[in-house]
């Protein structure tokens, strides 16, 4: 296994994600859906590793990509202009992917499964609801915040299927990933509504919101560089690892 294996099956995912919700009007008014490929990768972390990989979980994994899609969709939504046909479109992607995950959930059987994602989305939304609400959140809850919603699922599908020994791993790195995303935002000018509330937290701070930033990110790569040192995880595993967090 080599990046091109790796990166291979993170494609073959997300066309596997792409044919379950592919609908022609949605995709000319509203576009394909929005997959994180990291979050991607941290699905398939089991498999890669050589885990017991069978079809049940693989439409798993998918059912995970498809809620992803569905709430991403929906965060899209600009209130500014939500009557516009673009925007109600959009809504109706987001309803029309959590249609396509709950039919391949009821086929799969797998209570659990549905138990888990089903408390996991409340979770995240109820962080995500978070951004809206006039309480101050210091800057370790925020951080909280980003972790739930770039990880709750993927932790709930780790729980289900025995992979939990990766958690710690796929935490510290999708919260770094998108940390570095939003310091890259924060320096062009473009603010993610979570952006805009940590700066409120951080008003009567010393430092700057991108120099308390800059401080999370480093810990977290100390962090994730001794996960990966003391891990089972494959050479090969380890070297993408390094390589998706050197390059974001």
């Amino acid at each position: 296994m080599d990046a091109t294996y790796i990166q291979g099956s993170i494609e073959q995912l997300k066309t596997n994600i792409f044919m379950h919700v592919r609908h022609r009007t949605l995709l000319q008014y509203t576009g394909a859906p929005v997959i994180n490929e990291n979050q991607l990768f941290y699905l398939l972390l089991p498999f890669l590793n050589g885990e017991e990989w069978n079809e049940h979980i693989d439409k798993s994994a998918i059912t995970v990509g498809i809620v992803h899609a569905s709430l991403y969709e929906h965060d899209k939504i600009n209130e500014t202009n939500a009557t516009s046909k673009e925007q109600q479109l959009t809504v109706l992607s987001g309803d029309y992917y959590s249609g396509r995950y709950y039919e391949i959930l009821a086929h799969l059987g797998n209570i659990t499964l549905i138990r888990e994602l089903s408390e996991g989305i409340v979770n995240r939304c109820e962080h995500q609801i978070k951004v809206y609400e006039s309480n101050q959140n210091s800057l370790e809850q925020w951080f909280n915040t980003i972790s739930v919603i770039q990880t709750e699922l993927i932790r709930r599908f780790y729980l289900v299927f025995n992979f939990e020994q990766y958690s710690s791993l796929m935490h510290t790195g999708l919260l770094l990933l998108q940390l570095k995303k939003e310091v890259r935002n924060l320096q062009n000018g473009h603010n993610s509504s979570i952006m805009k509330k940590m700066i409120e937290s951080v008003s009567n701070e010393e430092k700057t919101l991108e120099q308390l930033l800059v401080e999370k990110i480093d810990m977290l790569q100390d962090l994730l560089h001794e996960y990966l040192h003391s891990s089972t995880l494959n050479d090969e595993l380890k070297r993408y690892i390094r390589h998706q967090v050197e390059c974001s």
